[in-house]
């Protein structure tokens, strides 16, 4: 089993970058206007596996020299990130899931042959059975909470400030915090906008509390932003006057995630649309922010 100690830098989202090219997709980004504003987007949810999330995958696995297998527990994107990452790599997977994980996410796990595993009511119960089953020969990647995780979903932002200067924000859904942390480390100077459910606020409480706490997790979004407390590691990087904690309620994020097939055809699970959510409202303070469509794995998305 793995150990870490240190948090990640900008440096290591650069090396990350390097890392991880051969096998995640570059994802394009989206100009537009919406009700009179520019905007853009980032369409993550085109990435392989259909979420952000491989690319922290990819990063952390890289940097573990043949493992005997890969052990991690998700709401259901980590779990898919990995076990593609796995496959990619050649490394025997095992994800644990709560037992109310979607089967749209499952199924998909268990489509590129991992092991899967459902287990508890939530994450937490998920990934302490995980962490229980780990032997010496195994690496237990964590879903957030691990430099080498963080530094790949940084390049998310990294490749957003290399094709689109201008952005003076970036704007991202947040669970336990890796793609926050990583967006902030890969953005420069510019705003971290980190969005959560009012009923999935661990970001927020934490931010008001001075250090992690453990939350309750209440809303449609619980399978992708449901961690009921944000890692230490996040926390470390985001507790900066550079990050702007903003909340939604569960009707604005679903009505934005409506909007952004109506408008752009773009289907997305209820998580992804949080940031645009928050940009309606007018809770994001920036001329020209980028908003981060981070995941596609609902069954919503397969209806359209």
């Amino acid at each position: 089993m793995t150990t870490f100690v240190g948090l990640p830098t900008a440096a290591d989202v650069a090396a990350a970058a390097v890392t991880i090219r051969s096998h995640a997709r570059r994802t394009p980004m989206l100009r537009t206007v919406l009700r009179g504003r520019p905007l853009l987007f980032k369409l993550e949810h085109l990435q392989l596996g259909g979420s952000f999330k491989l690319r922290g995958a990819i990063n952390a696995l890289s940097c573990v020299d043949h493992p005997a297998r890969v052990v991690t527990a998700s709401g259901g994107n980590h779990g898919l990130a990995v076990a593609t990452a796995a496959t990619l790599l050649g490394v025997p997977a095992t994800v644990y899931v709560p037992r109310t994980a979607p089967e749209s996410k499952t199924r998909r796990i268990e489509a590129t042959g991992a092991q899967l595993i459902r287990h508890g009511a939530n994450y937490a119960e998920a990934a302490a059975a995980a962490l229980a089953a780990v032997t010496s020969q195994d690496v237990y990647l964590p879903a957030y909470d691990h430099p080498d995780v963080i530094a790949g979903q940084g390049t998310v932002g990294a490749e957003i400030v290399a094709d689109a200067p201008e952005v003076d924000a970036v704007v991202v859904a947040v669970g336990g915090g890796g793609l926050a942390a990583g967006t902030a480390l890969g953005i420069g100077d510019r705003t971290t906008v980190a969005v959560e459910p009012e009923g999935c606020n661990a970001l927020n409480a934490a931010l008001k509390a001075g250090h992690p706490v453990d939350t309750e997790v209440d809303s449609v979004a619980a399978s992708a932003l449901g961690a009921t407390r944000v890692g230490d590691l996040p926390f470390a990087v985001l507790n900066s006057p550079r990050t702007l904690s903003v909340l939604v309620s569960d009707a604005e994020l679903l009505a934005a995630q409506e909007l952004l097939w109506e408008e752009y055809r773009l289907a997305v699970e209820p998580a992804a649309a949080a940031p645009l959510a928050a940009w309606l409202a007018g809770r994001v303070p920036a001329e020209l922010p980028c908003i981060v469509l981070c995941g596609a794995n609902s069954a919503w998305t397969t209806e359209r």
